[in-house]
């Protein structure tokens, strides 16, 4: 059964990460989907501060990944795969070693790599009401 949560202002998406993280406690691999401007990259940098990382987190859109460290050694893998142009960029950066951690791997335009992603991948939506002042995320 899918979770579905509103969002009208930035604040709230601390209360729907928590709940995307405890619904999937066991997950690791999360895909958001949405258009651009959706707040992909606001949400994910919402999960990080639930999962306690100490870096700054910001868009990897050119390093295709970043990896961030967490309050108890732990990493968390954030992907844009906004500008790659083909899913075998991937092999390219040994996406199995990252995918297959055990640890977080939060990725934005993952439809660019739908092949590769596991089947336990938890994917969430985020879709903009027309009047761009509403976020419907289901996951």
């Amino acid at each position: 059964m899918a979770e579905i949560y509103t969002c009208q202002n930035p604040d709230e998406l601390h209360t729907i990460a928590s709940a995307l993280i405890k619904y999937h406690e066991d997950k690791r691999i999360f895909a958001f989907h949405g258009e651009m401007g959706a707040g992909k990259t606001t949400f994910i940098k919402t999960i990080c501060e639930y999962l306690e990382v100490t870096d700054t987190v910001s868009s990897p859109t050119f390093a295709i990944v970043n990896e961030y460290l967490t309050k108890d050694s732990g990493s968390v893998y954030h992907f844009d795969l906004y500008r790659i142009k083909a899913w075998t960029e991937m092999l390219e950066i040994g996406y199995e070693d990252y995918f297959y951690s055990g640890n977080y791997c939060l990725l934005e335009w993952p439809e660019k790599i739908v092949n590769l992603l596991p089947e336990e991948t938890v994917h969430v939506d985020i879709v903009v009401s027309p009047d761009g002042n509403l976020r419907t995320i289901t996951f």
